[in-house]
Formats: C-alpha cells, sequence, structure tokens
C-alpha cells in the first residue's frame, strides 16, 4: 500500500466512535468527487470552489514539460540559483520538497532587511526568482519582487528573463507580469494557498531547482484510489478521526505533535502544521499543531492534552505513538484529505481564513500612520521590553519572562514569533524547547511574518488559550522597497507590531522583546529561561 498507518492503541478506541458514519457517509468517495455540501451551508459558497486539490496530482501533468523546458534554458544560460519569493503556502510546499530530495532553493520568505540582503548578496549572474502569490497583492513577495528587480537591471540583466510569476489567473500580478513581458505560470484558481503543494505553487520552484516533479506527482496519483475509499482502513479518514476527535470527549486533546525526524521527509512538519492550523483554527475552535523533533520535550513527557504523530520511512512494531509512512507526495494528499475530514467533524469550514486579514490591515494602519515606536516599559541590557495585555514591573528577564508564562491556563500553549533573519540567527528555534521544558505546556515556534499567512489564523480565530512572545530585531541596515514609501525595516516593524494589537485586542498577552543584538541577546534568553 502506497500509505501505511499504525494507531496507539489508545488513537484506535478514539477514532472508532467516527469511522462507522465517516464510511456510512461515503466522506472519502464524496471528497474525492468533490462535493461541497460536505461542510455545511454556511460554507458552500467557499467550499464550492477550493476542491481543485483533490485532482492537483492528475490536473498538474501538463504543467511538468514547460518547468523542465524553462530549467534547461536556465541551464543553457548558466543560471543555477534560485530564488523563491513567496510566504506562507506559497513557500512551505516547495521547502519541503526541494529539501527533502537535497536539491537547493533559497526562499526568501520575510521581510526582515538582512535575510533579503543575504538573499540579494548571492551571484545575481546566477540567479533567477519565482515569485509566488496567489492573491497577487501579497506585499511582502510585491517588494521581494521590486528589490531584485532593480538589483538586475543594476547588473544590467533582462528582468524578463529571470522573473518567473507563480499566480493565479486573473489576479493583479498576471496582468502586471504580462505588461512587463514575464514568464507566467498560472496556479489552480480552485486551490487554496495551504492546499497547493501538488499545483504550480509547489513545481515550479521546485522543478526548476531541479526536483523530479513527475516522481513526486506520481505518489500523489498512487495514493488517490486508497484515499478515496469509504473503507474503515482509508488512511485518510483514520487520521482525520484522529484530529478531530482530540477537540471532543470528556478529556480535551486538541493538540498534535508532529515529529518527523524519523522520516527522510526534510521538514514536514512545518509544512503540516500551516494545513492544520489555518484550516481548522476558527470559530473559536481547532486542533493546535505543534513541530516536534525526537527530543523536545513534549515528546519525553507528552502532555495530557496532546497526541504524539510520527512520520516515518517504516512502521516500527513497538512505539506507542501514532505512525505514518508514505513518500512525500502520498503525504501531501493524506494530511489534506485527513484536515478536509477532520473539519467535517469539528463543523468548520476547512477552506477559508477569516482571521489572516485582520493582521495585515493592522499592519497596514501602522505603516500609513508612521506613528512613532512605542516606548520600552525598560531595557534589560540590550534587550528591549514591550507587553500587551500583559503587566510587566520588574526590570529582570527571568521575572519578566515568568510573568507571561504565569498568565498561562491549565490547557494552553505558548506562541514563539521570531521576527528575525532566519539565515543568521537559526539558534532562535532553540527558545521553543527551553519554553516547552520550563512550562510544561506545548510550544510553537514560527518565524515571522511567514506565520501570519498560515498559524496566523489559529491564533486569532481557535480557543482563545495561547500567551505570545514576539521577538523583533533591528537591523543594522534597513533596506529600501523600490517604488514604496517603506523600507523592509519599517514593514516587518509594523507587522510585528500590527499582530501584537490585534493579539491583545483580542485579550491574549503578548511579550515583545526588541534585539539590539540578535545572537548574544538570544542567548540571554535562553539563560533567562533556565
Amino acid at each position: 500500500m502506497t500509505i501505511q498507518i499504525r494507531l496507539s492503541s489508545n488513537a484506535a478506541a478514539t477514532v472508532a466512535s467516527h469511522i462507522d458514519a465517516l464510511v456510512a457517509d461515503k466522506v472519502a468517495s464524496r471528497i474525492a468527487a468533490k462535493d461541497f455540501t460536505l461542510w455545511g451551508k454556511d460554507a458552500e459558497a467557499e467550499s464550492s470552489k477550493r476542491l481543485g486539490w483533490v485532482s492537483s496530482a492528475v490536473d498538474s501533468k501538463v504543467l511538468v514539460a514547460g518547468i523542465i523546458a524553462l530549467r534547461d534554458r536556465f541551464r543553457a544560460e548558466q543560471v543555477d540559483r534560485f530564488v523563491l519569493c513567496g510566504m506562507g503556502g506559497s513557500s512551505l510546499a516547495p521547502e519541503v520538497i526541494t529539501q527533502t530530495n537535497g536539491v537547493e532553493l533559497i526562499v526568501l520568505d520575510s521581510t526582515n532587511p538582512d535575510q533579503v540582503r543575504a538573499a540579494l548578496e548571492g551571484d545575481i549572474h546566477r540567479t533567477a526568482i519565482i515569485v509566488s502569490s496567489k492573491s497577487g497583492s501579497t506585499v511582502e513577495t510585491d517588494s521581494q519582487k521590486r528589490v531584485f528587480e532593480k538589483a538586475f537591471t543594476a547588473a544590467g540583466i533582462d528582468v524578463t528573463k529571470r522573473v518567473v510569476i507563480v499566480t493565479d489567473p486573473g489576479s493583479p500580478m498576471e496582468a502586471a507580469s504580462q505588461a512587463s513581458g514575464y514568464q507566467i505560470f498560472n496556479a489552480d484558481a480552485t486551490v487554496g494557498g495551504r492546499y497547493s503543494a501538488l499545483t504550480a505553487f509547489g513545481l515550479v520552484p521546485a522543478g526548476l531547482a531541479g526536483v523530479d516533479i513527475e516522481a513526486l506527482l506520481h505518489d500523489a496519483r498512487e495514493a488517490s484510489a486508497q484515499l478515496s475509499a469509504d473503507e474503515a482502513t482509508n488512511p485518510g479518514l483514520l487520521l482525520g478521526a484522529v484530529l478531530a476527535a482530540s477537540t471532543n470527549g470528556a478529556t480535551k486533546v486538541d493538540k498534535i505533535g508532529i515529529d518527523s525526524d524519523q522520516s527522510s521527509i526534510v521538514g514536514f512538519g512545518d509544512w503540516a502544521e500551516q494545513l492544520i492550523a489555518e484550516s481548522t483554527g476558527k470559530l473559536g475552535k481547532g486542533v493546535l499543531p505543534v513541530v516536534l523533533v525526537d527530543d523536545s520535550a513534549e515528546v519525553q513527557k507528552t502532555p495530557s492534552d496532546m497526541v504524539l504523530i510520527n512520520v516515518v520511512d517504516n512502521l516500527s512494531s513497538d512505539s506507542s505513538d501514532i505512525e505514518i509512512a508514505a513518500p512525500l507526495g502520498a503525504q501531501f494528499l493524506l494530511w489534506e484529505y485527513a484536515t478536509a475530514v477532520a473539519s467535517r467533524i469539528i463543523g468548520i469550514n476547512p477552506f477559508d481564513q477569516p482571521d489572516v486579514e485582520s493582521a495585515k490591515i493592522a499592519a497596514r494602519g501602522m505603516l500609513d500612520a508612521r506613528e512613532p515606536e512605542l516606548p520600552a516599559a525598560f531595557a534589560i541590557g540590550d534587550i528591549e521590553v514591550r507587553a500587551a495585555s500583559l503587566d510587566v514591573a520588574e526590570a529582570d528577564l527571568s521575572a519578566t519572562l515568568k510573568t507571561l508564562f504565569s498568565q498561562l491556563a491549565a490547557d494552553g500553549y505558548v506562541s514563539i514569533q521570531a521576527y528575525l533573519d532566519r539565515t543568521s540567527v537559526p539558534q532562535a528555534a532553540l527558545i521553543r524547547n527551553a519554553v516547552a521544558s520550563k512550562t510544561g505546556r506545548p510550544t510553537t515556534f514560527g518565524w515571522a511574518p511567514r506565520f501570519l499567512h498560515s498559524t496566523g489564523q489559529y491564533h486569532k480565530g481557535g480557543p482563545r488559550q495561547g500567551v505570545f512572545l514576539q521577538l523583533v530585531a533591528r537591523s543594522s541596515a534597513d533596506l529600501a522597497v523600490p517604488g514604496r514609501d517603506f523600507t523592509f525595516g519599517e514593514l516587518i516593524a509594523a507587522q510585528a507590531a500590527g499582530d501584537a494589537k490585534v493579539l491583545a485586542d483580542l485579550g491574549r498577552p503578548v511579550l515583545t522583546l526588541t534585539l539590539n543584538n540578535p545572537a548574544d541577546d538570544i542567548s540571554a534568553i535562553l539563560q533567562a529561561i533556565g
């Protein structure tokens, strides 16, 4: 079988309460037939135009020849360095695909000036960019595109030969790109961003970078029959029931730990996290996905409200956790099916994202207003401390963090949001496990601002259980956005402040630490956590 799944005894008992109804209602075959009535009347306006992902493994075959032809042209021109400008669903799948296949793709999913500058500093004469935006109006990708256009022009390079656009037909970006003479790949307008791994958004960057994208699609097609079967052994129904059952019952278990350390798939948890969080986190409901590794605190001592799922290459016989083995293309389709199934059980629309826009609006308002930065409550060395919906008074980093963690409810979680250059301070991710060990609670970590396009939906629309730690860095040198009246530094600062305001308005505690010397300050934070 293409997909193998082994349930723990506890999960099997939980799934039993749902599986018969899922089979009797023919949920799997109805998803395969793109039956948009599965999620209720309120969802039909959206679900009727968002089920293209079901057949993406077949529909996307027509893209392969064009992608390979463009890759060959680039190779002939000695262009072999590819930068992907994309956010959320437009960047996470290509990153997993290329890392898993061992090919290089520079993913620029940030507005941090240092990270943008690092992408610019590569050999521009060997570089092409892929600009991916479903809406065609994403401010981050537009800004990244503009700065590369300027760099190509300054180097005497014809920009029409180095800019590749991936967008929906009819988007503002498509119209502008046609006028500019850029190479355009249209995505399937009936597929939402987080379900787009097997569409142009996943295939164009991966294929240009050198991945065998036909093999990826083949593996997904092989899984289709298994996932569309109305049978109690269908792994999509089983995993969907695991996700959804976690939100019900006398003992609430509404958090999922995803560990892919025992798999050759690299970074899978980051992709699955955004799919589950953005799809289920709304109407005060949802499943919180937490990306883990084998030595994570939550794996060593699993909280009572969390279920562990291991993505593996081969099933074991003695694990007490849920295990899933499948090739990458099949895994993509499996988790998409499972998320749609879980959403039906929970009673939500898996295809909208009503709260994502709130942070964008707040950020835009702050950019337009250009009000002075709020003064820090106090500074601790190089770290400035600001707080929203949180009373901090003692100028001590350990005490300040303890104040934030004291707001955790018994079913709460900590969300760490790093508005940092992940290429220069990857050690910031170590803070996640330190916090989880200290608090004993599930802890998520998101590089910002990319999480705003995905897990940010759960933070605002899901259960109000989170406490939030923002890490913001001051860049040593800002970078202008060509043709705009703001810089990258101003943009990322507005995004951080805007999200903090939205969360605070929802009554959630937010602690913002501004790092003036990121590497040293991260060490100080780790020491303060203890």
